[in-house]
């Protein structure tokens, strides 16, 4: 595939009780305070990362920026967006606050795209193809210490870090068509989930229990949203109409999926409960809305300084404001 279609598909905390719960929640103050969804739209003549409610109200341009900007990433705890972006020429890794300021890069390697935190914030997986091919590489979240974790000559693409951070899900066509791969942390141990030799699988995201994984497969004639347990059993279909669905995403609490559809002409945004009932549209827009990635205060993570992950923002809220 090109590097622009690709890019498409790649197309998923708890405050700090060091001091006292009102330190805790003036370091939360940035982050969203209530679900939010992000996503890619051209609606203002080119691909910009938009963020809006997860009911889709209020929604809002965060890059602004006469360039492409696509496959937006949340930090763990909600206050940093990652995404991928031409400005410089080639498609980059870039970070920027939740509220679109601070926007900077973090690569300079000529092609990387997909960006995919670490569960404990510290890490960022991407692809690139620095070293003359599609691989996956992760690098600290500051952009330092950038390595290979495929190294395969094979095109690996659309990193997605497992919730227990011991996993990297993605995309591979290393066995002859693209397939749902899953490699320990450290790229060691890579194997086959989908081994479906009829058609393309790709776009893997993890359920946040880290049971399952959903995907996009053409498997049944057209791109539809699936979904397997985590060792590659039970595959099964979720949507089925005749138009494209892809870029799966689970809601934080493990109930509903986000996904793109273009059954209504334009790439819309929609939501659907985890069996596939319930398909409902968020946007509606004369432009594509495409690759949603879902954020929700209630399910945050961040880490200690020592690097130990902590509680969920979840309890303390209850304890601050059930009162």
């Amino acid at each position: 595939m090109q590097l622009n279609m690709k890019l498409v598909y790649i197309s998923l905390g708890c405050l700090l009780l060091s001091g006292s719960v009102l330190l805790s929640v003036n370091v939360w103050a940035q982050a969203p305070q209530q679900a939010q969804i992000a996503f890619n739209s051209n609606r203002d003549g080119n691909y910009e990362i938009y963020v809006m409610d997860a009911d889709g109200k209020n929604q809002r341009n965060l890059t602004d920026n006469p360039a492409e900007d696509w496959a937006p990433a949340w930090s763990p705890d909600g206050k940093k967006i990652a995404f991928m972006s031409n400005r410089d020429g080639n498609f980059e890794i870039y970070v920027m606050d939740v509220d679109g300021n601070d926007q900077r890069r973090l690569t300079n390697n000529h092609s990387a795209g997909g960006p995919a935190w670490s569960p404990n914030g510290k890490k960022i997986a991407f692809t690139s193809m620095q070293d003359g091919n599609y691989e996956i590489y992760v690098m600290d979240a500051d952009g330092k210490n950038q390595r290979n974790l495929t190294n395969n000559p094979a095109e690996d693409w659309a990193p997605a870090w497992s919730p227990d951070g011991k996993m990297i899900a993605f995309e591979s066509n290393r066995d002859g068509n693209f397939e749902i791969y899953v490699m320990d942390v450290d790229g060691n141990n890579p194997r086959n989930l989908t081994n479906n030799s009829a058609d393309v699988d790709f776009g893997p995201a993890w359920s946040p229990d880290g049971k399952m994984i959903a995907f996009t497969s053409m498997r049944d004639g057209n791109y539809k949203i699936y979904v397997m347990g985590a060792d590659g059993n039970n595959q099964c279909r979720l949507t089925n109409n005749p138009a494209y669905d892809g870029s799966p995403e689970w809601s934080p609490n493990g109930k509903m999926i986000a996904f793109y559809s273009k059954r209504d002409e334009n790439d819309e945004i929609y939501v659907m409960d985890a069996d596939g009932n319930n398909q409902h549209r968020l946007t509606c827009n004369l432009a594509e809305d495409t690759c949603p990635r879902w954020f929700d205060p209630a399910f945050a993570r961040s880490v200690s300084s020592a690097g130990k992950l902590e509680t969920t923002w979840g309890k303390i809220k209850h304890e601050l404001f059930s009162r």
